[in-house]
């Protein structure tokens, strides 16, 4: 079996128990799994692969708990810079329509390779429409080639303009075809064991977008097979005023209704709860996406992180999609966390370490994985490093863990998951990276001249 020596970091940030932070240290791993972490004086002096990891700070690998990967074909779009969420919905759904399974593959290529140089490791995806022949398929083949672990979820939208929806009727399919396929791709990708590389969850779009029958019978199929439900929940105002006058209850009590809350159970964003939301999570073990960028981008507002974990909430972090962030980098996610829970709740409101717990335990917890998350013997194999030798690391010696939340952001040097490298001197080394860019960006093209 294949091993895997990682030595002489400046700074090896375990996330362990005892959140140990060891100087001159490394790991040793064997078949994509830790047997030892500690000093580089006190492991063996040989593997198959040994990396020096000098003047760099090592991490387990960040973990992105949400993520619409095909968005990063429409960054930018201009007549959805300044708009709210459902007014940047209405302007980019018809863009989306012209969009098929080329599209989907290649823009989860692209995306992931993203946020692999960007020293995430795990990343869930939500999918929620299937245009033109597209299925989550197409986005799971580019994550094996990639080699990132990988949460897709099968999404859905059965609700549309005609029947006091948002999306257009073209985007949104039926109920029981939606189900079939759920199953489908349960049963064909889904892998239960530890270690796994794909993880499929069950994800209708949002409470505006499908019925309420179809969230109970997601909510159900999914606990049939034993895999995550995931949904957008209270991003903003106006999806709080929908759920008020198309339920008769705020947000978090709809969920719970319908069976959506559970230590099975994230909801992204979740910015508008309110204090018995925050305690009905937190008492329930359902987790959360936090979004900070994608947050401020739309105007949605400050998500209550603080009083979330002060209750006990499972707090993770998400980019979000390419189009509501423009941007794919889990460091950034992590500091315009601490910095919007300052500006919200004062200067300590949030530390960088506590920042950085979000962005790899937090991440890990929120997607039901106790085997990624930290570096300890018995976890994956899942690493990031950064070399605090670069330009914005500058001064910040005096307290290099920190400086990874505080400073930058930077760009991974290192990516390691399942013991094998994806990316080595701040590139993607497992695909043709310049190939799949042009190819990004010829789709991205075509879309723009059809759009205009």
């Amino acid at each position: 079996m294949p091993t895997l020596l990682i030595r002489h970091a400046d700074v090896l940030v375990t996330m362990d128990g005892a959140r140990r932070e060891i100087p001159d240290g490394g790991l040793f791993a064997r078949d994509g799994v830790i047997e030892q972490v500690g000093p580089t004086a006190e492991l063996p002096a040989e593997a198959d692969r040994v990396i020096d990891m000098t003047g760099r700070v090592v991490t387990p690998g960040l973990v992105n708990t949400h993520h619409h990967l095909y968005q990063n074909l429409t960054r930018v779009v201009p007549a959805a810079q300044d708009a709210l969420l459902f007014g940047w919905l209405r302007t980019l759904y018809p863009i989306w329509a012209r969009m098929g399974p080329e599209h989907i593959h290649v823009s989860t290529l692209v995306g992931l390779m993203e946020l692999a140089e960007t020293g995430c490791t795990t990343s869930s995806d939500h999918l929620y429409m299937y245009p033109n022949g597209a299925r989550l398929d197409d986005s799971i083949e580019a994550a094996v080639e990639i080699g990132v672990r990988f949460h897709p979820t099968r999404g859905s939208m059965s609700i549309g303009e005609s029947q006091g929806g948002l999306p257009p009727d073209a985007l949104v399919e039926r109920e029981d075809a939606i189900l079939a396929d759920c199953r489908r791709v349960i049963e064909a990708f889904n892998d239960p064991a530890p270690f796994a590389m794909v993880r499929v969850g069950v994800a209708p779009c949002s409470p505006f977008s499908v019925s309420r029958d179809l969230m109970r019978a997601s909510a159900e199929l999914a606990r049939s097979y034993g895999v995550g439900l995931h949904t957008h929940l209270a991003e903003n105002v106006e999806d709080v005023a929908y759920s008020l006058e198309q339920f008769g209850v705020r947000p978090g009590a709809y969920a719970e209704e319908l069976g959506w809350c559970g230590h099975d159970v994230w909801h992204a964003h979740c910015v508008q709860l309110d204090p018995g939301e925050i305690s009905l999570f937190a008492r329930s073990g359902t987790g959360v996406a936090h979004c900070p960028c994608s947050n401020m981008r739309l105007g949605s507002g400050v998500a209550p992180v603080r009083a979330m974990l002060d209750a006990g909430v499972t707090v993770g972090l998400g980019v979000d999609g390419s189009a509501s962030n423009d941007s794919a980098h889990m460091l950034n996610e992590a500091r315009q966390a601490l910095l919007l829970q300052r500006v919200a709740r004062g200067g300590s409101a949030l530390s960088a370490r506590e920042a950085l717990e979000l962005a790899t335990l937090g991440g890990a917890k929120t997607l039901g994985r106790p085997d990624i998350g930290a570096l300890a013997p018995g976890m994956a194999a899942d690493l990031a490093a950064f070399d605090m030798g670069a330009v914005a690391f500058a001064g910040a010696q005096w307290d290099p863990v920190a400086a990874l939340v505080f400073c930058g952001p930077a760009r991974a040097d290192l990516t390691v998951v399942n013991g094998r490298v994806v990316v080595e001197g701040g590139r993607c080394v497992t695909v043709d990276r310049e190939r799949a860019l042009r190819r990004h960006a010829d789709l991205a093209k075509a879309l723009i001249g059809a759009a205009l």
